[in-house]
């Protein structure tokens, strides 16, 4: 059928236009798809032809695959009556121009297996979107809701539906004040609406209509998780009497009397009411007694002079006195202590920071002559004139302890070897280090009678001081304490050890924070005080070999503490060593061993600190 070449009456532009050969059809063919429904009215008909073959054709291809599988061709670009299908209008002049490709058959085999792969893509799809939701818990919670904050942009109405806001620059009249003001991009929608709100009401209302919105989500980086082993031995059910002290501990301040509970038993009682400071002026009159030869307070922050006065005068008949955080004793405290305790001939004092040269001068005056024991840590004011009246006064002191003195000098040494009497001698930390010369004149006065030394912290001492001056001057040490004395070598410790026969093996050696020994000086150890060694530190021998640390658990069998932190060469086999050969083995400190991992053997009653194994979950 011919097609009607009948046309109707034409404007002059469209005339105009078909002169210079623009024509609908021509702008169908090289509009992009996104404009192509701007211009399909001006297609007319032609287009609706082209589509509906081109659908029909689609149907064909459809049925055929269903059924017999015969091959049928793909509709053309190009419609029966030259239309043009929308879906193709993007490609090039020459694709138009190829002839057609033919579809291969379809078989029912072949589309059971595209359903099953168009089921298989939806359940990956589905798992993938369920996946995102479980991520939520990645990101950072915001201040407020994205989804239920109220929109700056919209109020509502009375039927309860959203109004869309006024453009910016247009009045209103504010739904809570009646008042009118200008719109902007900041104006709020009144809640419950209609309506909405000037600037001054949003504020009133308790929301900020100029606040920035809320940051976006961060997805927290990655931690790496730590995987920290302890094995530390703890009773799991706790006795009576423990239940107990801990009871009177949380309730100190409602207890009238202890009653005849023990030493032991009191000594506890204090201790769990030191850990919270809640010894006062009034609950510690329950620690005291006229029949008290012995008091140790752990923490007497909290007690006035006044209240350390009457320790004095409630315990007539101490004889040995410890006092731990002392700041607030005065000389005021001390000298009353002289008049009123008699017997007491040993005192211990931990921080005892306000007393002054004329009250130590003062006390020794007056109790020196039946001291045995003075040992003060962190005194700021005792110096040289506070140790020659020590020396005067007390000359039968056999324990004397100056640590963390920082006024303790080389001038004060001459004078303490004058007490031919020590038994026990701890120098240590002072502000100045003490000189080799100083100690080595020291120990050849007093150093034959000595049995505990501890000069840790005199970061000035060499190899001198062992060689020329405890070995050939002191031969009754039990206890031994050289730590953070950085100058001490590895083959000065070793020549020590294996020349120091005349002494007895040592019960307690402590030479941590020492860096430079190693191997040769532990064996030397070893050889010299295996037999009799309860306590050993030698944290941070880092070059100390694997061979000579196993000979820890081979030799020294009398073990009860050992210090082998930050020593490379400690690995699972040493810990192993030392449990299975140590039967007095009571705690084990190996921090900082990276190769003591978390399968390294226990033993039950032996708590072992330290063990650490990283891991990146």
């Amino acid at each position: 059928m011919s097609r009607n070449n009948v046309r109707g009456p034409t404007s002059a532009l469209t005339e105009f236009l078909r002169e210079q050969g623009i024509t609908a059809r021509a702008v169908v063919q090289h509009t992009p798809p996104r404009r192509q429904g701007r211009v399909s009215g001006a297609e007319g008909d032609t287009n609706a032809t082209a589509g509906t073959s081109a659908a029909g054709a689609l149907d064909v291809d459809e049925d055929q695959a269903d059924g017999d599988g015969e091959e049928v061709q793909t509709p053309s670009k190009k419609g029966k009556r030259g239309g043009y299908v929308s879906d193709e209008l993007d490609d090039t002049d020459g694709e138009k121009d190829k002839p057609a490709a033919k579809k291969r058959k379809l078989g029912k085999a072949a589309l059971e297996k595209l359903k099953a792969k168009d089921k298989a893509k939806a359940k990956a799809k589905a798992k993938k979107s369920k996946a995102k939701g479980s991520d939520d818990d990645d990101y950072e919670d915001s201040d407020e809701d994205e989804y239920t904050a109220l929109s700056k942009g919209g109020g509502f109405t009375k039927t309860g539906k959203a109004s869309v806001l006024p453009p910016a620059g247009s009045f209103e009249n504010c739904a809570k004040c009646k008042k009118r003001f200008t719109v902007t991009r900041y104006t709020m929608a009144a809640n419950p609406g209609p309506g909405f709100l000037c600037h001054s009401c949003a504020k009133a209302s308790g929301s900020d209509p100029f606040k920035k919105p809320a940051a976006p989500r961060k997805r927290k980086d990655p931690a790496e998780k730590r995987k920290v082993t302890s094995f530390e031995e703890s009773e799991r059910v706790q006795s009576l009497a423990q239940m107990c002290i801990e009871v009177i501990g949380k309730y100190i301040d409602d207890v009238e009397a202890l009653g005849d509970i023990g030493s032991f038993n009191m000594n506890e009682i204090a201790r769990v009411i030191a850990k919270n400071r809640s010894l006062t002026a009034q609950n510690s009159q329950l620690f005291y007694d006229v029949k008290n030869t012995s008091l140790l307070l752990y923490d007497v922050t909290n007690l006035h002079p006044d209240a350390l006065c009457a320790l004095g005068s409630l315990n007539p008949n101490l004889e040995s006195l410890r006092l731990d955080y002392c700041g607030r004793m005065t000389d005021e405290a001390l000298l009353h202590w002289s008049a009123h305790m008699p017997s007491l001939a040993h005192i211990e004092l931990l921080g005892p920071f306000l007393v002054r040269v004329p009250g130590w001068v003062s006390f020794f005056e007056r109790a020196g002559s039946r001291l045995r024991g003075f040992l003060i840590t962190q005194s700021p004011r005792f110096n040289l004139e506070c140790v020659e009246a020590l020396v005067k006064h007390a000359p039968e002191i056999t324990d004397l302890r100056l640590s963390e003195i920082g006024k303790l000098s080389d001038e004060c040494i001459p004078l303490i070897a004058t007490l031919s009497n020590l038994t026990s001698l701890e120098l240590t930390n002072p502000a100045h280090s003490l000189s080799d010369d100083a100690i080595i004149q020291l120990l050849k006065v007093a150093g034959s009678k000595l049995t505990n030394l501890n000069l840790s912290g005199n970061d000035g001492l060499t190899d001198a001081t062992l060689l020329d001056g405890i070995y050939p001057h002191v031969t009754n040490l039990t206890s031994l304490a050289l730590s953070n004395v950085p100058l001490l070598t590895d083959q000065g410790l070793a020549e020590l050890f294996n020349s120091w026969s005349e002494n007895p093996p040592l019960e307690f050696l402590d030479l941590s924070r020492n860096h430079l020994p190693s191997s040769a000086a532990l064996t030397a150890v070893l050889a010299h005080s295996a037999r009799g060694l309860g306590d050993l530190r030698i944290n941070n021998w880092r070059e100390a070999s694997n061979e000579s640390l196993l000979e820890l658990g081979r030799t020294a069998f009398a073990l009860v503490k050992v210090d082998i932190g930050w020593c490379r060469g400690v690995d699972d086999f040493v810990i192993k060593e030392l449990l299975d050969r140590c039967d007095r083995l009571e705690e084990v400190k190996c921090y900082g061993c990276n190769r003591v991992t978390a399968n390294c053997p226990r033993k039950s009653h032996v708590k072992i600190f330290g063990v650490e194994s990283h891991g990146i979950a």
